[in-house]
């Protein structure tokens, strides 16, 4: 979840002018940067090698 404070950060580096389209997505952009780096904070991450033996399983 993010806090309106990280959130108010994010909209003042949005341009002036954009589409509730634009909005939309540049705000689930956001939600999902945020969870990813809590992930990372909070060691909910797989190391590189973890991930490229999920790689080479996807590709057998």
């Amino acid at each position: 979840m993010i806090t309106k404070e990280k959130l108010k950060t994010h909209i003042d580096s949005f341009p002036d002018e954009l589409s509730i389209d634009e909005l939309i997505e540049r705000l689930l952009f956001v939600e999902k940067l945020e969870n990813r780096i809590a992930e990372s904070e909070n060691n909910e991450t797989i190391s590189e090698a973890e991930l490229e033996k999920e790689i080479q399983e996807w590709f057998r």
